[in-house]
């Protein structure tokens, strides 16, 4: 899970972690210290640095695990543990301009997923959110709100297409209250048809798996 206030490296802490590894591999040689377990212990140290500044490489080990059965979302449809909320005037924008109130959605099933493209977290969940898109996408009493927590469509939008993702990506467009986010990435909120809560948990999960697809179906039936 990461916060939208300390985001992973970008370019220049890759060089700097490339250059602390090239570092580790000439002392290694300088000192004559090469054998099977130094050469060893200096493998695990290098995976260790990837997997710390390298976010594709740190997704795609979280997204592993997420197909072998690890991070399942845990859902609960009891009506009497959701909790009500004002969805009136929170607000999103899409990648034409479009506003789209969470208010004038009550009926529907609401996906709402707040993510960044530097976010390994995020990034290993989105097969699994694009499979569950796929599942609903010509499902009207569905929607997904796939929303960029820096707000630059133009960057999402790319990486979709880079992904062959269809999923509909949006930059909010108000205040979004503390009950929904606080700035953890990812996050993932789900409300019923009557705009309660039903599921918010900040953390990559499987979104893809049956059990949250037999979810999202219950909530449909629910009034």
């Amino acid at each position: 899970m990461y916060n939208i206030k300390s985001k992973t490296i970008g370019p220049d802490e890759f060089v700097c972690t490339s250059f602390i590894t090239s570092k580790i591999i000439n002392y290694i040689f300088m000192k004559k210290l090469l054998n099977w377990k130094n050469i060893f212990n200096t493998l695990f140290i290098v995976l260790l640095l990837v997997l710390a500044f390298v976010p594709p490489a740190k997704a795609l080990v979280l997204e592993g695990l997420m197909t072998i059965g690890f991070f399942k979302p845990a859902t609960n449809s009891d009506q009497a543990a959701m909790t009500s909320v004002n969805l009136s005037g929170i607000r999103f924008r899409d990648t034409k301009g479009k506003i789209i109130d969470l208010g004038d959605l009550k009926g529907k099933v609401i996906f709402l997923n707040f993510w960044a493209t530097w976010c390994p977290p995020c990034l290993s969940e989105m097969p699994g959110v694009n499979k569950l898109y796929e599942k609903f996408k010509d499902d009207d009493s569905v929607v997904f709100i796939l929303a960029d927590a820096d707000g630059n469509l133009v960057k999402s939008q790319k990486f979709m297409d880079k992904k062959h993702y269809q999923l509909p990506v949006y930059a909010v467009n108000s205040e979004i209250p503390d009950i929904l986010f606080t700035g953890a990435l990812p996050t993932t909120v789900v409300f019923d048809k009557m705009g309660r809560i039903s599921y918010n948990e900040s953390g990559a999960a499987n979104y893809g798996d049956a059990n949250f697809i037999k979810f999202i179906n219950r909530l449909k039936t629910m009034n």
